[in-house]
This record gives structure tokens, C-alpha cells and sequence, in this order.
């Protein structure tokens, strides 16, 4: 590398770095450009492979302030990172909450301590070539002190006005980073109710989603090209496919070097169906697929035509119109308390999420909390950068990594 390439980048970190918030990064993302390869939808797909999260962290918060240990996880290593990179996983979903880190109006300014520590955990990932996915997480949810990005409040005009504002600083932090960095524009956002969605406060979540690119898009840099991640109702897959409500944005302010064949936004849905199987905690469902060994154990739905059918509707809506989907989480809780051969339907659930997801051309990203044991999520112990459940780990890689 070249000297007057050591300064170039030099000069990026330091724009970036030290004025978050400034007009200056203009100047960073300019000179950047070149180290930006333009993806087509099928080879985003491919190169994101098998994703991850790194849930319950940098989304964590106590009583509305965001803190990555708030919910007993350690502090976020590399070394932590470089193992989920060692075990097969190409993608890392890091879920961010904002919340009492930001400031007053008018101008909404993000703690910059935060925005620094949200860029360490980036390029900790980053750096070793991984994707990375990074998104607006609790602040929409209305069970969360501090919450404010709702799409049934009143006052609209001050959301969108903070949303627009913080969205801003986010993507003027990153503008130099490559294709590498995906943003997320939000995530389980709806008013709390399960059920048909309100076609008002769905309005509104597509007013954010428009607002979200059009904001990233006009920081300009590598956010002129960078795939936008956003979701529908709630990231359900029925609300998102069907006629609901769902808009998809415009991307009227995306670079003129981009194809205009091709599309630069991503389709966000979640997937643990059936819950029964996937998230209650009763112990009654602890079997999965057509392997179950046990009827009174396994779900009467949510099984693998059901799966196949949940996402070949986002293919036929979204894959072949040019828009990936992400199945930015799914997975399944630990329940070999109540049944010892749990972990293996666990591992069987995973595999079929992973090659349906294949199937149909999306990108499948297991939740995982931290947390081992009974309800747990986890795959790593991230106290001491140990697997926890190589089964299940292998159950995906057996899908993705051939």
C-alpha cells in the first residue's frame, strides 16, 4: 500500500472519527468511493452466506440508557467476534439501541462515547471481512423506557424529524465504509398489537422507511450505493408479503453508477414459527420437523411446508423483483430440561430454516442472546469465547458453506 494511500485512509478515520455529526465527512466519503464493489442482488445473497447476532448487547439497555453489559452479557471482545468468523458465519447483525443517548431537539445530537463504541464493535467484524448489518433496534418498542420511535403516537412530526436527525449522524459515521456495512432501518416496529395491522400506523412505518433512505442516500459517500435493510409490520412475513399495507420506498437518490436494473434495498423479515417450538417457555413443544420422534410434542403447525411456503411468498413478491431478503433472526430456545433430545430438533429447525432460506435466495441470520442453558439462544459462550452448541452450528454450515 502505497503512502499517499496510508494518508487517504488516515484522513477517513480522523474525519470520521472525530466529527460524527460534521458536514466535513463529505470530504472522507468522496475520496473513498474506490473501495466500494457494486454487488447485484444474487451475488449479495451469496456473499453474505450464513449471518449471526450479536444480540442483546449494543440493543440492551437499563431503564431506557443503553449499556452492552445491561443484560448480562460481557463486555464485546474481538476475540469473540473472530470466533463467530472461525465457526463459518459471514454475516454479524449487530442490534443498536439509541434511546436516552440521544440528546435534546433541535438538533438530537448522539452521545459521541456511543457512537464511538457502536464503531469499535463494527470494525471489530469489519476488519475481518464479515458483513455487517447494524439497525435502530429498541427505540421502537413500546415495552422499552425511553422508547419514542412509534408508529401510533400522536406527534409523528417530532418522530420523524429525531428519526431523520439521528439516521443522519449514523450514516455520516460510516459514509467510508464498503459494501461490507448494510444498515437496518428499524426493527420489530408496530403498535404492540398482534393482528391485522392498522393501515394508519403502517403508514407510518413506511414513512420512516422512505425517510431512512432518503437520509442515508443524501449523506452521499459509500451510502450512495450501500444496500438499505428495511422491514415491514412487525418483520412479519404475512404482513410484509400481503395486502396489508406495505410500500416499498423510492431510491430516487442512489448513485447514477448503480444499474438502473438493479436495487439497492433489502427486505428485513423474522422467523420463529411455530412459536410453541421456537419461544414459549411452557415445555410442552420441545420436537420439531419430520424427524420428531413424539407427536404430543410437536407443534400441530408451523412445520417444513410451512416454512417452504413462508418464504417462497417473499421470493415471489420481493427475490424476483431485485429485492434480497434477510431473515434477520430466527432460532430456538433451549428446552432440554423438559426433553434431552431437544438440541437435536433445535439443530433440525436451523437446518431447514438455513436451506429453505437458500432455496429462495435469502440471507437466514440466527438470533442468538447470549444467553446458554435453559432458554437460551446461545451458540458461544461469550464470556470465554467458547462454542456452546456446535450442533446446531453445524447444522447451518452442513447448508451454507457447501
Amino acid at each position: 500500500m502505497t503512502k499517499i494511500k496510508y494518508f487517504i485512509l488516515a484522513v477517513i478515520f480522523l474525519v470520521v472519527t472525530a466529527v460524527p455529526g460534521g458536514s466535513s465527512v463529505a470530504l472522507a466519503a468522496t475520496i473513498s468511493n474506490s473501495n466500494f464493489t457494486q454487488l447485484n442482488s444474487s451475488q449479495i445473497v451469496s456473499a453474505m452466506g450464513a449471518g449471526w447476532n450479536l444480540g442483546n448487547q449494543l440493543d440492551a439497555n437499563l431503564n431506557g440508557t443503553p449499556s452492552e453489559t445491561a443484560w448480562q452479557n460481557p463486555v464485546i471482545t474481538q476475540a469473540l467476534i473472530q470466533k463467530v468468523k472461525a465457526a463459518g458465519f459471514k454475516t454479524i447483525r449487530i442490534p443498536v439501541s439509541y434511546l436516552s443517548k440521544i440528546g435534546s431537539a433541535p438538533n438530537y445530537t448522539v452521545d459521541p462515547a456511543w457512537l464511538v463504541r457502536i464503531k469499535q464493535v463494527v470494525d471489530y467484524a469489519y476488519n475481518q471481512g464479515l458483513y455487517v448489518i447494524i439497525n435502530m433496534h429498541g427505540d421502537g418498542y413500546k415495552s422499552v423506557s425511553g422508547s419514542w420511535l412509534l408508529c401510533d403516537s400522536n406527534d409523528q412530526g417530532t418522530i420523524k424529524t429525531k428519526y431523520q436527525k439521528v439516521w443522519k449522524q449514523i450514516a455520516t459515521t460510516f459514509a467510508s465504509y464498503n459494501e461490507h456495512l448494510i444498515f437496518e432501518s428499524m426493527n420489530e416496529e408496530f403498535d404492540g398489537t398482534y393482528g391485522a395491522p392498522n393501515t394508519t400506523y403502517y403508514a407510518n412505518i413506511n414513512a420512516y422507511n422512505q425517510i431512512f433512505v432518503d437520509t442515508v442516500r443524501q449523506v452521499g459517500g459509500n451510502n450512495s450505493s450501500r444496500w438499505l435493510l428495511i422491514p415491514g409490520w412487525n418483520t412479519n412475513i404475512d404482513y410484509t408479503v400481503g395486502n396489508y399495507g406495505f410500500k416499498l420506498p423510492t431510491d430516487n437518490y442512489r448513485s447514477t453508477s448503480i444499474p438502473k436494473s438493479e436495487k439497492r434495498i433489502m427486505i428485513s423479515v423474522h422467523y420463529y414459527s411455530p412459536w410453541d417450538f421456537c419461544g414459549d417457555e411452557s415445555g410442552t413443544v420441545t420436537q420439531w420437523g419430520a424427524t420428531s420422534t413424539n407427536a404430543s410434542k410437536k407443534s400441530t403447525w408451523g412445520q417444513e411446508d410451512y416454512l417452504n411456503s413462508q418464504f417462497q411468498s417473499m421470493y415471489n413478491k420481493f427475490v424476483t423483483q431485485g429485492y434480497p431478503v434477510v431473515i434477520g433472526e430466527y432460532g430456538s430456545i433451549d428446552k432440554t430440561n423438559f426433553d434431552s433430545a431437544n438440541n437435536t430438533y433445535r439443530a433440525a429447525f436451523a437446518k431447514a430454516v438455513c436451506s429453505t432460506a437458500k432455496k429462495y435466495s435469502c440471507v437466514p441470520v440466527y438470533w442468538d442472546n447470549g444467553h446458554n442453558g435453559q432458554y437460551g439462544f446461545g451458540l458461544f459462550n461469550r464470556s470465554n469465547c467458547t462454542l456452546t452448541q456446535q450442533g446446531i452450528i453445524d447444522a447451518i454450515m452442513s447448508v451454507m458453506n457447501h
